[in-house]
């Protein structure tokens, strides 16, 4: 597939195949990820794969909208960001999460980016508990580092195969 064709077909997806993804396809991802610019070169995104089913259902949980379906994923990669390398990390981190979701769609997998920098676990609470923090806690993400969103990965689930409109 070519770049214009990735461009292209690059969508959000909320539901994924019930069929795992491969490490060796996870690992491309984040190698491909990591050739993203940055700011004066200052490589400050990290990225941490998660494929194991609990941890993926409770990532669903940091926030009360818009995770639900990294439940469903078959994978995710939460992209990071290293404040002590440049104050420009958030930058640096859309535009590797942004790598993240083209390749992703390069392999023929689809995705979703969730975001967790500066949102609330719960949307009538917008000044309550962060979701940043609750992702922090459950991975044990060292100091330094900042979740910035989580990309839910997975094969296209059949019901998004839309059938022919018939008259």
């Amino acid at each position: 597939m070519d770049f214009l064709e990735v461009i292209e077909k690059r969508h959000s997806v909320r539901k994924y195949a019930d069929r795992p993804v491969e490490r060796e396809i996870l690992d491309a991802i984040v190698r491909v990820a990591e050739t993203a610019p940055s700011s004066r070169n200052s490589k400050s995104s990290a990225f941490m794969i998660v494929e194991d089913r609990d941890t993926l259902d409770a990532l669903s949980q940091m926030r009360d909208y818009g995770s639900a379906l990294l439940s469903g994923a078959q994978a995710a990669i939460v992209v990071l960001g290293d404040e002590t390398k440049t104050d420009l990390w958030v930058d640096n981190c859309a535009i590797s999460a942004t790598f993240v979701q083209l390749a992703v769609t390069a392999m023929d997998l689809v995705s979703c980016w969730v975001h967790c920098n500066g949102r609330p676990r719960l949307k009538a609470e917008p000044d309550g508990a962060k979701a940043e923090d609750y992702v922090r806690e459950l991975l044990g993400i060292k100091e330094g580092l900042r979740p910035y969103c989580v990309v839910a990965i997975g094969y296209l689930s059949l019901i998004h195969i839309s059938e022919p409109t018939r008259r």
